[in-house]
């Protein structure tokens, strides 16, 4: 049997944390900041964790 590759895709945009969750830089942080306001930029500027849901999806892909 084959080994399983990780998907790159997924490996690029989370790293996993020490009790297995997934965390990720924040959506909506390139451009058009004028429509936000100044507690949104200051909140997308660190990282999330992903739900439980897609964090189990998510793991399957990453292999680690």
């Amino acid at each position: 049997m084959p080994k399983i590759k990780t998907n790159r895709a997924i490996a690029k945009r989370f790293k996993k944390t020490a009790k297995g969750g997934l965390k990720s830089a924040n959506a909506f942080t390139s451009h058009r900041f004028h429509g936000k306001t100044k507690k949104q930029r200051r909140q997308l500027r660190g990282t999330s964790m992903t739900g439980a849901t897609m964090t189990k999806k998510y793991t399957h892909l990453l292999h680690k």
